[in-house]
Protein backbone atom coordinates (compact mmCIF):
# COMPACT_ATOMS: atom_id res chain seq x y z
CA UNK A 1 0.00 0.00 0.00
CA UNK A 2 2.87 2.33 0.85
CA UNK A 3 4.43 1.71 -2.55
CA UNK A 4 1.16 2.54 -4.34
CA UNK A 5 0.77 5.71 -2.29
CA UNK A 6 4.33 6.68 -3.06
CA UNK A 7 3.89 6.12 -6.83
CA UNK A 8 0.77 8.32 -6.83
CA UNK A 9 2.63 11.10 -5.12
CA UNK A 10 5.52 10.72 -7.53
CA UNK A 11 3.14 10.92 -10.52
CA UNK A 12 1.57 14.11 -9.16
CA UNK A 13 5.01 15.66 -8.68
CA UNK A 14 5.99 14.69 -12.24
CA UNK A 15 2.82 16.31 -13.65
CA UNK A 16 3.44 19.47 -11.62
CA UNK A 17 6.96 19.61 -13.09
CA UNK A 18 5.54 19.55 -16.64
CA UNK A 19 3.11 22.38 -15.75
CA UNK A 20 6.01 24.46 -14.46
CA UNK A 21 8.05 23.87 -17.63
CA UNK A 22 5.08 24.98 -19.78
CA UNK A 23 4.65 28.31 -17.99
CA UNK A 24 8.38 29.06 -17.55
CA UNK A 25 10.24 31.91 -19.25
CA UNK A 26 13.21 30.46 -21.15
CA UNK A 27 15.25 33.61 -20.43
CA UNK A 28 14.99 33.90 -16.61
CA UNK A 29 13.89 30.25 -16.08
CA UNK A 30 11.19 31.45 -13.67
CA UNK A 31 7.37 31.57 -13.90
CA UNK A 32 6.20 34.09 -16.48
CA UNK A 33 5.75 37.61 -15.16
CA UNK A 34 3.53 39.91 -17.30
CA UNK A 35 3.67 37.27 -20.08
CA UNK A 36 3.77 38.42 -23.74
CA UNK A 37 3.61 36.27 -26.87
CA UNK A 38 5.69 36.89 -29.99
CA UNK A 39 4.37 36.46 -33.56
CA UNK A 40 6.25 33.13 -33.68
CA UNK A 41 4.16 31.83 -30.74
CA UNK A 42 6.79 31.73 -28.00
CA UNK A 43 6.10 33.55 -24.75
CA UNK A 44 8.37 35.47 -22.36
CA UNK A 45 8.27 37.82 -19.42
CA UNK A 46 7.77 41.33 -20.78
CA UNK A 47 10.85 42.69 -18.97
CA UNK A 48 12.99 39.74 -20.13
CA UNK A 49 12.22 40.07 -23.88
CA UNK A 50 12.51 43.87 -23.72
CA UNK A 51 15.94 43.54 -22.13
CA UNK A 52 16.94 40.99 -24.77
CA UNK A 53 15.82 43.21 -27.63
CA UNK A 54 17.46 46.31 -26.13
CA UNK A 55 20.74 44.57 -26.85
CA UNK A 56 19.79 44.17 -30.52
CA UNK A 57 18.86 47.84 -31.10
CA UNK A 58 22.07 48.53 -33.03
CA UNK A 59 21.29 45.89 -35.67
CA UNK A 60 17.59 46.96 -35.93
CA UNK A 61 16.68 43.27 -36.29
CA UNK A 62 14.78 41.61 -33.42
CA UNK A 63 14.62 37.84 -33.03
CA UNK A 64 13.03 35.17 -30.85
CA UNK A 65 15.58 33.78 -28.32
CA UNK A 66 14.25 30.23 -28.92
CA UNK A 67 13.50 29.81 -32.65
CA UNK A 68 15.61 32.81 -33.79
CA UNK A 69 12.80 34.08 -36.11
CA UNK A 70 13.57 37.72 -36.97
CA UNK A 71 11.09 40.63 -36.81
CA UNK A 72 11.35 44.05 -38.45
CA UNK A 73 10.35 46.53 -37.15
CA UNK A 74 10.43 45.79 -33.41
CA UNK A 75 7.06 44.24 -32.48
CA UNK A 76 4.74 46.04 -30.12
CA UNK A 77 4.39 43.86 -27.00
CA UNK A 78 1.07 43.34 -25.25
CA UNK A 79 0.34 41.31 -22.14
CA UNK A 80 -1.09 37.84 -22.83
CA UNK A 81 -4.00 37.83 -20.36
CA UNK A 82 -4.72 34.11 -20.77
CA UNK A 83 -1.17 33.09 -19.90
CA UNK A 84 -1.15 35.58 -17.03
CA UNK A 85 -4.34 33.95 -15.62
CA UNK A 86 -2.80 30.46 -15.91
CA UNK A 87 0.34 31.60 -14.10
CA UNK A 88 -1.74 33.10 -11.29
CA UNK A 89 -3.76 29.86 -11.02
CA UNK A 90 -0.52 27.86 -10.89
CA UNK A 91 0.84 30.10 -8.13
CA UNK A 92 -2.33 29.51 -6.05
CA UNK A 93 -1.57 25.77 -6.05
CA UNK A 94 1.73 26.54 -4.27
CA UNK A 95 3.95 25.32 -7.14
CA UNK A 96 7.10 27.14 -8.08
CA UNK A 97 8.97 27.80 -11.27
CA UNK A 98 10.63 25.13 -13.32
CA UNK A 99 14.10 24.28 -12.12
CA UNK A 100 17.08 26.03 -13.68
CA UNK A 101 19.58 24.05 -15.71
CA UNK A 102 21.96 23.80 -12.75
CA UNK A 103 19.28 21.83 -10.85
CA UNK A 104 19.42 18.95 -13.34
CA UNK A 105 21.83 16.09 -12.71
CA UNK A 106 25.10 16.13 -14.61
CA UNK A 107 27.56 13.30 -15.31
CA UNK A 108 29.24 13.76 -11.92
CA UNK A 109 26.04 14.23 -9.90
CA UNK A 110 23.81 11.70 -8.11
CA UNK A 111 20.50 11.67 -10.03
CA UNK A 112 17.01 11.25 -8.61
CA UNK A 113 15.95 7.63 -9.14
CA UNK A 114 12.25 8.61 -9.42
CA UNK A 115 12.46 11.39 -12.04
CA UNK A 116 11.58 10.40 -15.61
CA UNK A 117 13.01 12.09 -18.66
CA UNK A 118 15.65 14.64 -17.66
CA UNK A 119 16.50 13.80 -14.05
CA UNK A 120 17.03 16.33 -11.29
CA UNK A 121 19.92 16.21 -8.84
CA UNK A 122 19.32 14.03 -5.82
CA UNK A 123 18.79 15.97 -2.58
CA UNK A 124 18.97 13.01 -0.20
CA UNK A 125 19.42 9.24 -0.30
CA UNK A 126 17.31 6.91 1.88
CA UNK A 127 19.13 4.02 3.57
CA UNK A 128 15.86 2.10 4.01
CA UNK A 129 14.45 2.59 0.51
CA UNK A 130 17.98 2.46 -1.02
CA UNK A 131 16.77 5.17 -3.40
CA UNK A 132 18.03 8.71 -4.09
CA UNK A 133 15.41 11.51 -4.32
CA UNK A 134 15.30 15.04 -5.64
CA UNK A 135 13.77 17.66 -3.38
CA UNK A 136 10.29 17.23 -4.90
CA UNK A 137 10.21 13.46 -4.72
CA UNK A 138 11.59 13.53 -1.20
CA UNK A 139 8.49 15.34 0.16
CA UNK A 140 6.64 12.11 1.15
CA UNK A 141 9.51 11.31 3.55
CA UNK A 142 8.66 14.53 5.38
CA UNK A 143 4.85 14.23 5.25
CA UNK A 144 3.99 10.52 5.38
CA UNK A 145 4.36 9.08 8.88
CA UNK A 146 5.73 5.69 7.76
CA UNK A 147 8.55 7.39 5.82
CA UNK A 148 9.54 9.75 8.62
CA UNK A 149 11.45 6.94 10.38
CA UNK A 150 13.65 6.31 7.35
CA UNK A 151 17.33 7.31 7.61
CA UNK A 152 18.17 10.09 5.13
CA UNK A 153 21.78 10.80 4.19
CA UNK A 154 23.65 12.95 1.69
CA UNK A 155 23.18 11.75 -1.92
CA UNK A 156 25.26 8.66 -2.56
CA UNK A 157 25.85 6.34 -5.51
CA UNK A 158 27.06 3.60 -3.14
CA UNK A 159 23.74 2.69 -1.52
CA UNK A 160 24.07 -0.92 -2.65
CA UNK A 161 27.19 -1.22 -0.53
CA UNK A 162 24.86 -1.12 2.50
CA UNK A 163 23.24 -4.39 1.36
CA UNK A 164 24.68 -7.73 2.49
CA UNK A 165 25.80 -9.53 -0.66
CA UNK A 166 25.01 -12.89 0.93
CA UNK A 167 21.59 -12.29 2.48
CA UNK A 168 20.40 -9.23 0.54
CA UNK A 169 19.63 -7.46 3.81
CA UNK A 170 20.58 -4.00 5.05
CA UNK A 171 23.79 -4.17 7.05
CA UNK A 172 22.81 -2.51 10.35
CA UNK A 173 25.21 -4.32 12.67
CA UNK A 174 28.96 -3.82 13.21
CA UNK A 175 31.19 -6.79 14.07
CA UNK A 176 33.99 -5.51 16.29
CA UNK A 177 35.78 -8.85 16.06
CA UNK A 178 36.16 -8.66 12.27
CA UNK A 179 35.82 -4.85 12.08
CA UNK A 180 33.12 -4.87 9.39
CA UNK A 181 29.41 -4.13 8.88
CA UNK A 182 27.06 -7.15 8.65
CA UNK A 183 23.33 -7.89 8.54
CA UNK A 184 21.38 -9.53 11.39
CA UNK A 185 21.43 -12.93 9.62
CA UNK A 186 25.25 -12.84 9.56
CA UNK A 187 25.23 -12.69 13.38
CA UNK A 188 23.66 -16.13 13.42
CA UNK A 189 26.07 -17.66 10.94
CA UNK A 190 29.65 -16.63 10.17
CA UNK A 191 29.75 -14.05 12.99
CA UNK A 192 28.04 -16.11 15.66
CA UNK A 193 29.61 -15.45 19.05
CA UNK A 194 31.46 -12.38 17.82
CA UNK A 195 31.43 -9.02 19.59
CA UNK A 196 28.66 -7.21 17.68
CA UNK A 197 26.88 -3.91 18.28
CA UNK A 198 24.40 -1.84 16.29
CA UNK A 199 26.19 0.12 13.59
CA UNK A 200 24.67 3.30 15.03
CA UNK A 201 26.23 2.59 18.47
CA UNK A 202 29.62 1.89 16.93
CA UNK A 203 29.28 5.08 14.91
CA UNK A 204 28.53 7.06 18.09
CA UNK A 205 31.68 5.73 19.78
CA UNK A 206 33.84 6.30 16.75
CA UNK A 207 32.25 9.73 16.38
CA UNK A 208 33.55 10.63 19.85
CA UNK A 209 37.01 9.43 18.84
CA UNK A 210 36.68 11.44 15.64
CA UNK A 211 35.83 14.57 17.60
CA UNK A 212 38.90 14.08 19.80
CA UNK A 213 41.02 13.60 16.68
CA UNK A 214 39.51 16.73 15.17
CA UNK A 215 40.28 18.68 18.34
CA UNK A 216 43.88 17.46 18.19
CA UNK A 217 44.09 18.37 14.51
CA UNK A 218 42.57 21.79 15.13
CA UNK A 219 45.03 22.37 17.97
CA UNK A 220 47.89 21.36 15.67
CA UNK A 221 46.52 23.68 13.00
CA UNK A 222 46.47 26.55 15.52
CA UNK A 223 50.00 25.68 16.61
CA UNK A 224 51.22 25.54 13.03
CA UNK A 225 49.45 28.79 12.18
CA UNK A 226 51.25 30.39 15.13
CA UNK A 227 54.51 28.91 13.85
CA UNK A 228 53.80 30.24 10.36
CA UNK A 229 53.02 33.66 11.83
CA UNK A 230 56.22 33.58 13.87
CA UNK A 231 58.22 32.56 10.81
CA UNK A 232 56.63 35.37 8.82
CA UNK A 233 57.60 37.77 11.59
CA UNK A 234 61.09 36.25 11.49
CA UNK A 235 61.25 36.78 7.70
CA UNK A 236 60.23 40.40 8.18
CA UNK A 237 62.73 40.82 11.03
CA UNK A 238 65.53 39.25 8.95
CA UNK A 239 64.65 41.50 6.02
CA UNK A 240 64.58 44.61 8.22
CA UNK A 241 67.86 43.62 9.85
CA UNK A 242 69.47 42.91 6.46
CA UNK A 243 68.24 46.23 5.04
CA UNK A 244 69.58 48.09 8.08
CA UNK A 245 72.90 46.21 7.93
CA UNK A 246 73.28 47.09 4.23
CA UNK A 247 72.37 50.73 4.93
CA UNK A 248 74.72 50.96 7.93
CA UNK A 249 77.54 49.18 6.08
CA UNK A 250 77.20 51.54 3.14
CA UNK A 251 77.32 54.52 5.52
CA UNK A 252 80.40 53.15 7.27
CA UNK A 253 82.22 52.36 4.04
CA UNK A 254 81.20 55.77 2.68
CA UNK A 255 82.70 57.36 5.80
CA UNK A 256 85.88 55.35 5.30
CA UNK A 257 86.05 56.39 1.66
CA UNK A 258 85.49 60.03 2.58
CA UNK A 259 88.13 59.78 5.30
CA UNK A 260 90.62 58.31 2.84
CA UNK A 261 89.69 60.96 0.27
CA UNK A 262 90.22 63.68 2.89
CA UNK A 263 93.57 62.20 3.92
CA UNK A 264 94.54 61.96 0.25
CA UNK A 265 93.56 65.61 -0.22
CA UNK A 266 95.52 66.61 2.91
CA UNK A 267 98.63 64.76 1.73
CA UNK A 268 98.32 66.31 -1.70
CA UNK A 269 97.91 69.79 -0.19
CA UNK A 270 100.91 69.30 2.12
CA UNK A 271 103.04 68.03 -0.75
CA UNK A 272 102.08 71.00 -2.94
CA UNK A 273 102.64 73.45 -0.08
CA UNK A 274 106.07 71.98 0.65
CA UNK A 275 106.80 71.92 -3.06
CA UNK A 276 105.93 75.63 -3.29
CA UNK A 277 108.13 76.45 -0.27
CA UNK A 278 111.09 74.46 -1.55
CA UNK A 279 110.78 75.72 -5.12
CA UNK A 280 110.48 79.31 -3.88
CA UNK A 281 113.69 78.98 -1.85
CA UNK A 282 115.52 77.36 -4.76
CA UNK A 283 114.39 80.06 -7.17
CA UNK A 284 115.47 82.76 -4.72
CA UNK A 285 118.93 81.21 -4.47
CA UNK A 286 118.92 80.70 -8.22
CA UNK A 287 118.27 84.42 -8.78
CA UNK A 288 121.09 85.39 -6.41
CA UNK A 289 123.47 83.06 -8.22
CA UNK A 290 122.35 84.46 -11.55
CA UNK A 291 122.99 88.02 -10.34
CA UNK A 292 126.41 86.93 -9.10
CA UNK A 293 127.19 85.40 -12.49
CA UNK A 294 126.21 88.66 -14.20
CA UNK A 295 128.41 90.66 -11.81
CA UNK A 296 131.33 88.27 -12.33
CA UNK A 297 131.01 88.50 -16.09
CA UNK A 298 131.06 92.29 -15.84
CA UNK A 299 134.18 92.15 -13.63
CA UNK A 300 135.79 89.70 -16.02
CA UNK A 301 135.19 92.12 -18.92
CA UNK A 302 136.70 95.02 -16.93
CA UNK A 303 139.76 92.94 -16.02
CA UNK A 304 140.17 91.87 -19.60
CA UNK A 305 140.06 95.46 -20.73
CA UNK A 306 142.54 96.45 -17.98
CA UNK A 307 144.89 93.69 -19.04
CA UNK A 308 145.17 95.35 -22.44
CA UNK A 309 146.17 98.77 -20.97
CA UNK A 310 149.69 99.67 -22.18
CA UNK A 311 150.21 102.49 -19.69
CA UNK A 312 151.80 100.97 -16.65
CA UNK A 313 150.86 103.80 -14.36
CA UNK A 314 147.23 103.71 -15.52
CA UNK A 315 147.10 99.92 -15.05
CA UNK A 316 148.42 100.09 -11.51
CA UNK A 317 146.06 102.96 -10.68
CA UNK A 318 142.91 101.14 -11.81
CA UNK A 319 143.80 97.63 -10.75
CA UNK A 320 142.82 97.86 -7.06
CA UNK A 321 139.26 99.00 -7.79
CA UNK A 322 138.73 96.69 -10.72
CA UNK A 323 140.11 93.54 -9.07
CA UNK A 324 137.97 93.87 -5.89
CA UNK A 325 135.12 91.22 -5.89
CA UNK A 326 131.93 91.00 -3.78
CA UNK A 327 131.37 88.17 -1.30
CA UNK A 328 130.24 84.95 -3.10
CA UNK A 329 126.76 83.55 -2.41
CA UNK A 330 126.78 80.62 0.03
CA UNK A 331 125.88 77.48 -1.97
CA UNK A 332 126.86 74.90 0.64
CA UNK A 333 123.15 74.17 1.34
CA UNK A 334 122.64 72.83 -2.16
CA UNK A 335 122.26 69.03 -1.88
CA UNK A 336 121.29 67.50 -5.18
CA UNK A 337 119.22 64.26 -4.73
CA UNK A 338 117.73 63.48 -8.13
CA UNK A 339 114.16 62.10 -7.85
CA UNK A 340 114.42 61.52 -4.08
CA UNK A 341 112.71 64.54 -2.58
CA UNK A 342 109.20 63.14 -1.80
CA UNK A 343 109.94 59.41 -1.99
CA UNK A 344 109.58 59.12 1.79
CA UNK A 345 106.02 60.40 1.49
CA UNK A 346 105.26 57.71 -1.10
CA UNK A 347 106.82 55.11 1.17
CA UNK A 348 104.74 56.28 4.14
CA UNK A 349 101.52 56.17 2.10
CA UNK A 350 102.47 52.72 0.82
CA UNK A 351 103.02 51.56 4.39
CA UNK A 352 99.58 52.89 5.34
CA UNK A 353 98.06 51.06 2.38
CA UNK A 354 99.72 47.80 3.43
CA UNK A 355 98.47 48.19 7.01
CA UNK A 356 94.93 48.88 5.81
CA UNK A 357 95.09 45.82 3.56
CA UNK A 358 96.23 43.73 6.53
CA UNK A 359 93.40 45.08 8.68
CA UNK A 360 90.82 44.44 5.95
CA UNK A 361 92.17 40.95 5.38
CA UNK A 362 92.20 40.11 9.09
CA UNK A 363 88.73 41.49 9.74
CA UNK A 364 87.09 40.32 6.52
CA UNK A 365 86.96 36.79 7.89
CA UNK A 366 84.98 38.01 10.88
CA UNK A 367 82.63 40.04 8.68
CA UNK A 368 82.07 37.15 6.28
CA UNK A 369 81.59 34.70 9.15
CA UNK A 370 79.10 37.01 10.84
CA UNK A 371 77.06 37.13 7.61
CA UNK A 372 77.10 33.40 6.91
CA UNK A 373 76.23 32.50 10.50
CA UNK A 374 72.86 34.28 10.26
CA UNK A 375 70.29 31.52 10.78
CA UNK A 376 66.56 31.58 11.45
CA UNK A 377 66.93 28.41 13.56
CA UNK A 378 64.86 26.30 11.16
CA UNK A 379 67.05 23.32 11.94
CA UNK A 380 68.44 21.77 15.11
CA UNK A 381 71.89 23.08 16.14
CA UNK A 382 74.82 20.82 15.39
CA UNK A 383 75.78 18.56 18.29
CA UNK A 384 78.84 19.47 20.31
CA UNK A 385 81.97 17.53 19.24
CA UNK A 386 83.13 14.59 21.36
CA UNK A 387 86.81 14.46 20.46
CA UNK A 388 89.59 17.04 20.26
CA UNK A 389 89.83 16.42 16.53
CA UNK A 390 86.16 17.33 16.26
CA UNK A 391 86.69 20.53 18.24
CA UNK A 392 89.70 21.48 16.14
CA UNK A 393 87.48 21.67 13.04
CA UNK A 394 86.10 24.87 14.62
CA UNK A 395 89.48 26.24 15.76
CA UNK A 396 90.13 29.96 15.32
CA UNK A 397 93.42 31.82 15.30
CA UNK A 398 92.90 34.43 18.01
CA UNK A 399 95.23 37.29 18.92
CA UNK A 400 95.12 39.72 21.83
CA UNK A 401 94.31 43.39 21.32
CA UNK A 402 97.06 45.69 22.71
CA UNK A 403 94.53 48.53 22.96
CA UNK A 404 92.62 46.58 25.65
CA UNK A 405 95.62 45.28 27.64
CA UNK A 406 96.17 46.59 31.17
CA UNK A 407 99.43 48.55 31.36
CA UNK A 408 100.98 45.89 33.64
CA UNK A 409 100.57 43.24 30.94
CA UNK A 410 103.19 42.52 28.27
CA UNK A 411 102.09 40.99 24.98
CA UNK A 412 104.43 38.92 22.83
CA UNK A 413 104.53 35.97 20.41
CA UNK A 414 102.48 37.85 17.84
CA UNK A 415 100.10 39.13 20.53
CA UNK A 416 99.17 35.59 21.59
CA UNK A 417 101.18 35.49 24.85
CA UNK A 418 100.45 37.71 27.87
CA UNK A 419 102.67 38.12 30.92
CA UNK A 420 102.19 40.11 34.13
CA UNK A 421 105.02 42.62 34.70
CA UNK A 422 106.05 44.44 37.87
CA UNK A 423 106.36 47.73 36.00
CA UNK A 424 103.92 49.48 33.71
CA UNK A 425 104.39 49.14 29.96
CA UNK A 426 104.50 52.07 27.57
CA UNK A 427 101.07 51.71 25.96
CA UNK A 428 99.40 54.68 24.34
CA UNK A 429 96.19 55.97 25.88
CA UNK A 430 93.05 54.20 24.60
CA UNK A 431 89.38 54.10 25.67
CA UNK A 432 89.27 50.29 25.32
CA UNK A 433 92.07 49.70 27.86
CA UNK A 434 91.37 47.96 31.19
CA UNK A 435 92.63 50.35 33.83
CA UNK A 436 92.07 48.52 37.13
CA UNK A 437 92.15 44.79 36.32
CA UNK A 438 95.01 42.87 34.69
CA UNK A 439 92.87 41.81 31.76
CA UNK A 440 92.98 41.79 27.97
CA UNK A 441 90.48 40.99 25.20
CA UNK A 442 90.99 39.43 21.80
CA UNK A 443 91.16 41.54 18.68
CA UNK A 444 88.82 39.18 16.81
CA UNK A 445 85.10 38.99 17.57
CA UNK A 446 83.60 35.52 17.98
CA UNK A 447 80.32 34.43 16.39
CA UNK A 448 79.08 31.12 15.08
CA UNK A 449 80.97 28.02 16.29
CA UNK A 450 84.51 28.64 17.58
CA UNK A 451 87.14 26.70 19.52
CA UNK A 452 90.42 27.86 21.08
CA UNK A 453 92.83 26.70 23.75
CA UNK A 454 94.63 28.57 26.58
CA UNK A 455 97.89 27.42 28.18
CA UNK A 456 98.65 28.74 31.69
CA UNK A 457 102.26 28.73 32.83
CA UNK A 458 103.91 28.92 36.24
CA UNK A 459 103.05 30.97 39.30
CA UNK A 460 100.46 30.56 42.00
CA UNK A 461 97.75 32.93 40.79
CA UNK A 462 96.32 31.01 37.87
CA UNK A 463 94.35 32.60 35.06
CA UNK A 464 90.76 33.59 34.26
CA UNK A 465 89.69 32.17 30.88
CA UNK A 466 86.72 34.26 29.78
CA UNK A 467 84.47 35.56 27.03
CA UNK A 468 82.93 39.04 27.15
CA UNK A 469 80.91 41.55 25.21
CA UNK A 470 82.73 44.51 23.72
CA UNK A 471 80.84 46.96 25.95
CA UNK A 472 82.10 45.45 29.24
CA UNK A 473 83.21 48.10 31.73
CA UNK A 474 86.94 48.98 31.59
CA UNK A 475 87.36 50.33 35.12
CA UNK A 476 86.42 49.42 38.69
CA UNK A 477 85.49 46.09 40.27
CA UNK A 478 82.60 45.75 37.81
CA UNK A 479 85.12 45.30 35.01
CA UNK A 480 86.48 42.00 36.39
CA UNK A 481 85.53 39.01 34.23
CA UNK A 482 82.56 37.19 35.80
CA UNK A 483 81.56 40.09 38.07
CA UNK A 484 78.93 41.41 35.64
CA UNK A 485 76.29 40.23 33.16
CA UNK A 486 78.54 40.95 30.19
CA UNK A 487 81.20 38.28 30.76
CA UNK A 488 81.54 34.57 31.61
CA UNK A 489 84.74 33.37 33.30
CA UNK A 490 86.37 30.10 34.37
CA UNK A 491 88.97 30.62 37.11
CA UNK A 492 91.79 28.12 36.55
CA UNK A 493 93.71 27.90 39.84
CA UNK A 494 96.62 25.70 40.78
CA UNK A 495 94.36 22.95 42.17
CA UNK A 496 90.74 23.98 41.56
CA UNK A 497 88.27 25.54 39.12
CA UNK A 498 85.49 28.06 39.65
CA UNK A 499 82.93 29.48 37.21
CA UNK A 500 81.79 33.11 37.58
CA UNK A 501 78.93 35.04 35.99
CA UNK A 502 77.19 38.19 37.23
CA UNK A 503 78.87 37.90 40.68
CA UNK A 504 77.62 34.30 41.11
CA UNK A 505 80.38 31.77 41.86
CA UNK A 506 79.95 28.09 40.97
CA UNK A 507 82.54 25.51 42.11
CA UNK A 508 83.70 23.26 39.26
CA UNK A 509 85.22 19.81 39.69
CA UNK A 510 87.51 18.13 37.23
CA UNK A 511 91.08 17.08 36.53
CA UNK A 512 93.65 19.87 36.70
CA UNK A 513 95.85 20.52 33.69
CA UNK A 514 97.73 23.45 32.25
CA UNK A 515 95.59 23.67 29.11
CA UNK A 516 91.89 24.60 28.88
CA UNK A 517 89.81 24.36 25.72
CA UNK A 518 86.88 26.72 25.08
CA UNK A 519 84.02 25.81 22.72
CA UNK A 520 81.49 28.47 21.71
CA UNK A 521 78.31 27.97 19.69
CA UNK A 522 77.09 31.56 19.60
CA UNK A 523 73.86 30.85 17.73
CA UNK A 524 72.84 28.00 20.07
CA UNK A 525 73.96 29.93 23.17
CA UNK A 526 76.43 27.24 24.29
CA UNK A 527 79.72 27.98 26.04
CA UNK A 528 81.77 24.98 27.22
CA UNK A 529 85.11 24.70 29.03
CA UNK A 530 87.17 21.52 28.67
CA UNK A 531 90.24 20.03 30.29
CA UNK A 532 92.55 19.25 27.35
CA UNK A 533 94.63 16.10 27.66
CA UNK A 534 94.56 12.78 25.85
CA UNK A 535 90.79 12.96 26.26
CA UNK A 536 88.49 15.96 26.41
CA UNK A 537 86.90 16.30 29.87
CA UNK A 538 83.98 18.72 30.21
CA UNK A 539 84.50 21.09 33.13
CA UNK A 540 81.49 23.38 32.80
CA UNK A 541 78.84 24.19 30.21
CA UNK A 542 76.67 27.32 29.94
CA UNK A 543 73.35 27.40 28.08
CA UNK A 544 72.12 30.96 27.54
CA UNK A 545 71.31 33.49 24.83
CA UNK A 546 74.10 35.68 23.48
CA UNK A 547 72.87 39.02 22.21
CA UNK A 548 76.18 40.44 20.93
CA UNK A 549 79.42 39.17 19.40
CA UNK A 550 81.82 37.84 22.02
CA UNK A 551 85.55 38.38 22.56
CA UNK A 552 87.99 35.99 24.20
CA UNK A 553 89.41 37.36 27.45
CA UNK A 554 92.29 36.59 29.85
CA UNK A 555 92.95 37.78 33.41
CA UNK A 556 96.53 36.96 34.46
CA UNK A 557 98.93 37.61 37.29
CA UNK A 558 101.36 35.05 35.83
CA UNK A 559 101.69 34.02 32.19
CA UNK A 560 99.16 32.62 29.70
CA UNK A 561 99.12 32.03 25.96
CA UNK A 562 96.51 31.49 23.26
CA UNK A 563 97.76 28.26 21.71
CA UNK A 564 98.29 27.64 18.02
CA UNK A 565 96.12 24.59 17.32
CA UNK A 566 95.76 22.57 14.15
Amino acid sequence: MFVLMYLCLAEMAQRDQLDRETLCCSICLDLLKDPVSLPCGHSYCMSCIKGFWDGEDQRKIYSCPQCREAFTPRPVLKKNTMLAALVEQLKKTGLQAAPADHCYAGPEDVACDVCTGRKLKAFKSCLQCLVSYCENHLQPHYTVGQFKKHKLVEPSEKLQENICSRHDKVMEIFCRTDKKCICYLCTMEDHKGHDTVPAAAERTERQRELEVSRLNIQQRIQDREKDVKLLQQEVEAVSRSADKAVEDSEKIFTQLIRLLQKRSSDVKQQIRSQQETEVSGVKELQEKLQQEITELKRKDAELKQLSHTEDHNQFLHNYPSVSQLSEPTDSSSINIRPLRYFEDVTAAVSELRDKLQDILRDNWTNISLAVTEVDVLLSEPEPEPKTRAGFLTYSHEITLDPNTANTYLLLSEGNRKVEFMSQQQSYSSHTDRFTDKCQVLSRESLTGRCYWEVEKRGGMWGVYVAVAYKNISRAGNESLFGRNDKSWSLTCGTNSYEFNFNKIKTPVSGPISSRVGVYLDHRAGILSFYNVSETMTLLHRVQTTFTQPLYAGLWVLDTAELCKVK
